[in-house]
């Protein structure tokens, strides 16, 4: 640090450096960095199942539940997935975990509501689909569960927030719950442990591009 220096002066010296002095500062704040995680590291000494969200109006949430899935698998993990509103089973996903062992994939609901257009079917399958995921909340040897477009059952009523935050609370301790969907509810995001938003720039389907296999679905 060169605190008696203008930034552009810092700026300047720092490029005026030889290898050896670079090398020697980069290696300083490493040292420094190392120090700060490994103490954050040695802190976190509990042990736990997650509540983990993943929202926004960004492309990406299920995919990245899918992702931590993977990552679940290979540990040898027994997980769920429960898709709350797609209907279709011939997504890309679903055809390469249906095999996998210690998975069990469940596609509950009837597509999109401006698809369906029929809001007491749409209440029936997430009645349904929830009465499954309670019993899979209940089971101790289910580590993680994938709960795909969950908030949208919040977002219709057809499930309360307080049902929903009740059967989270009182699941096993260590297992682990992924939550998807846009506009997850205060509650259920003061509830999580980690959440994440997927902020949308740019999307293909604005420029008239169809749904691609192997990226969409």
């Amino acid at each position: 640090m060169l605190p008696l220096l203008l930034p552009a002066a810092q700026t300047a010296l720092k490029f005026n450096l030889s290898d050896s002095e670079k090398n020697s500062r980069h290696l300083a704040r490493m040292q420094r960095k190392k120090v700060v995680i490994d103490t954050k590291i040695e802190s976190a000494s509990t042990e736990k199942g997650l509540l983990l969200i993943h929202t926004g109006n960004g492309k990406g949430k299920s995919t990245a539940a899918f992702g931590l899935l993977a990552r679940a698998l290979g540990h040898g993990m027994k997980a769920v997935v429960i898709q709350f509103i797609k209907g279709r089973s011939d997504t890309g996903e679903e055809a390469f975990f249906r095999s996998a062992p210690n998975l069990s994939w469940h596609v509950m609901g009837d597509g999109f509501t401006w698809e369906t257009q029929n809001p007491e079917q749409d209440l029936a399958s997430a009645r349904k689909a929830w009465e499954l995921v309670c019993s899979y909340l209940r089971d101790e040897t289910v580590h993680l569960v994938i709960l795909d477009e969950l908030t949208y059952a919040l977002k219709y009523g057809w499930l309360s927030i307080e049902e929903v935050s009740a059967a989270l609370k009182n699941r096993p301790l260590m297992q682990h719950v992924v939550v998807t969907g846009r506009a997850a509810p205060p509650a259920l995001i003061e509830l999580a442990d980690t959440v994440s938003e997927a902020n949308l720039v740019k999307h293909a389907f604005q420029a008239g591009v169809q749904a691609m296999p192997g990226i969409e679905w």
